[in-house]
């Protein structure tokens, strides 16, 4: 399965989740709208790969349901028993989810810095990132056939 891990950093905190690799595309493609939180990342990524915002808003619902800082245990038993590409949704509460955040899932790891207004790309053995770009719009389960194009602004960062 094509999967990676996708962290995002916002002015509110850390987050990291596990996504189809197609997922990609439509977040670097939502930067361009230079979002300034999560959300606004995943309003934009939704329109063009549907159905990703819900499920991690949802997700960290339920994290934030069952985890409060210092009190992880919930999160961390997930990290300890579940394989990499099963995790939930969390948020970096602590050292444990920070190191859980930045190892890498199948096709690697990318971290969205939107403060930063920086892509970094740890592994991507996917596809790399381009400054300009395109994508297929997913209908939440498979390719709809349209194309979308994206451009970022020069004062996005990727890196490498």
């Amino acid at each position: 399965m094509n999967i990676m891990r996708y962290t995002i950093i916002d002015g509110q905190g850390v987050v990291s989740f596990v996504g189809h690799c197609d997922v990609l595309s439509a977040l670097v493609a939502a930067c361009a709208q230079n979002p300034l939180t999560l959300e606004q990342l995943l309003d934009v990524a939704d329109s063009y790969y549907h159905f990703l915002k819900e499920p991690v808003l949802c997700g960290l619902a339920v994290f934030d349901e069952h985890n409060v800082p210092g009190q992880g245990q919930a999160i961390h038993s997930a990290l300890e028993h579940l394989r990499p590409e099963e995790t939930p949704v969390f948020r970096v509460i602590d050292e444990v989810t920070r190191e859980a955040s930045l190892q890498p899932v199948k096709a690697g790891i990318i971290i969205f810095n939107l403060p930063c207004k920086r892509i970094v790309q740890i592994i991507n053995s996917f596809s790399e990132i381009r400054r300009e770009g395109r994508g297929w719009v997913y209908d939440g389960a498979r390719p709809t056939g349209k194309v979308f194009r994206y451009r970022l602004p020069k004062d996005w960062a990727l890196v490498p």
